[in-house]
């Protein structure tokens, strides 16, 4: 089954937290602080892997999670970081933040793709030694790992696209001059996947063909097979297209050029400017007049024209010589660059780090704020300078404003998380 489109999950490693330790040895009554920093989490990184041709395994498996750093230890000990997650894609496929439709990476070289971050170690209690406060009993969580929703978008890497209506031939040119075997039969959509082909010219000169099925009238707009598979065309460097000279479908060649080149433009102006060879298919069934007739008007519009028989393989040597000619002029298969992160997703970004919500029932102020728990997790709240730097943490987070903004007096209880307080000013 050939999957080009999935929606999937990615969360990268969260840091591990800070240790609150202190040295303990003999003849030491009291030493100083020992917490050592965590661990980074680990990265999510995609690669390209050349056996992989679809992602329907990415239907079956919607989310990953790359690994948690490891806490700090006592004696100053770093915790163990932890190891990246890998993902493998095929080779060609595009990432994309599913909410912005943003292109995070494109995955068609070997160089990895780092997608997700993975959050820092948070620091141990020792680096809050001073001189002022020199048995700090608080630490830094780890800093979580990013989270994306991303869609996966797999267009094939191709040199040459063959394109046209169905039953023009293309399925049995790729078979004639490549070692492809697509499925090939008398009928309609015979081919429901993009065939690849490589086509040796010599023994120096090769290019790779793909065999775009499904297009028809409206196909941009979603008629046929065509809308699912036109990306497939979009990284070509040139397009082949097959049309039927013959016209034993009952259509007018000249007529087929025009409604596919429409279809070409409507889905992307970038590939209706593709450069193009037409390949006159079925010549052998064609009279003198019908070859002419489309030569003229090929060659007018500044095209080459070649005449062939793909079930003969008349003309198709010359073609595939003229293909490989011209790719020699043409720039390498386009490559899609990362987009920045947009001034809205780094405004939402920093707001959901310190987004919480305040309630009061029966007198009692209510503090929702999940990024608070590692906080809390690494605080000693029988200690005046953990305490203190709890304060300063929900002041600079703008806690304090919300609940004086909202009435709060001196002695009122605060909840937060579960852990309960008298407000002092």
């Amino acid at each position: 089954m050939f999957v080009d489109k999935a929606k999937i999950k990615i969360k990268a490693g969260n840091g591990g937290d800070g240790a609150i330790s202190f040295h303990r040895e003999k003849y030491v009554a009291a030493g100083g602080p020992d917490g050592g920093n965590g661990g980074k989490g680990g990265d999510v990184i995609f690669v390209a892997d050349d056996n992989f041709s679809s992602l329907i395994d990415f239907r079956y498996k919607r989310k990953y999670v790359a690994q948690n750093g490891e806490n700090g230890g006592a004696k100053r000990c770093t915790g163990k970081s932890a190891p990246d997650l890998i993902i493998k894609v095929p080779r060609g496929t595009i990432v994309r933040n599913a909410e912005t439709g943003r292109i995070m990476a494109d995955v068609s070289t070997d160089e990895p793709q780092i997608l997700a971050k993975g959050g820092n170690g948070g620091r141990g209690n020792c680096n809050f030694a001073t001189s002022t406060r020199q048995i700090p009993r608080f630490a830094k969580p780890g800093y979580p790992g990013e989270e994306f929703e991303v869609s996966l978008e797999l267009k094939l890497i191709a040199d040459v696209g063959l394109v046209g209506f169905p039953n023009v031939g293309k399925s049995t040119l790729i078979s004639a001059v490549s070692a492809a075997k697509p499925k090939i039969a008398n009928y309609h959509f015979t081919t429901l996947t993009p065939v690849l082909g490589v086509v040796r010219v010599s023994e120096e000169k090769s290019f790779v063909m793909a065999d775009i099925p499904g297009l028809i009238e409206g196909a941009s707009d979603g008629v046929g097979l065509g809308h699912e598979f036109l990306r497939h065309v979009e990284r070509c460097r040139l397009i082949v297209h097959v049309l039927d000279v013959s016209g034993t479908e009952g259509r007018d060649p000249i007529d087929d050029f025009d409604i596919i080149n429409g279809e070409l433009k409507n889905f992307s102006e970038d590939l209706a400017e593709c450069p193009q060879i037409v390949a006159a298919n079925k010549c052998d069934m064609a009279d003198e007049e019908q070859i002419t007739r489309l030569k003229e008007f090929i060659e007018a519009k500044g095209m080459k024209f070649f005449a062939i028989s793909a079930a003969t393989t008349q003309g198709t040597k010359e073609l595939m010589n003229a293909v490989a000619e011209e790719l020699e002029k043409l720039p390498p298969v386009k490559e899609y660059k990362p987009e920045p992160i947009t001034q809205e997703e780094i405004e939402e970004k920093a707001l959901s780090n310190t987004k919480f919500e305040v309630e009061t029932e029966d007198g009692v102020y209510y503090v929702d704020a999940k990024w608070l728990e590692p906080v809390m997790r690494t605080l000693d709240m029988d200690d005046y300078s953990s305490l203190q730097y709890f304060q300063q943490v929900l002041r600079k987070s703008g806690i304090i404003d919300k609940l004086e903004n909202m009435g709060i007096n001196e002695g009122d209880t605060v909840n937060i998380m579960g852990f309960e307080f008298d407000y002092v000013r």
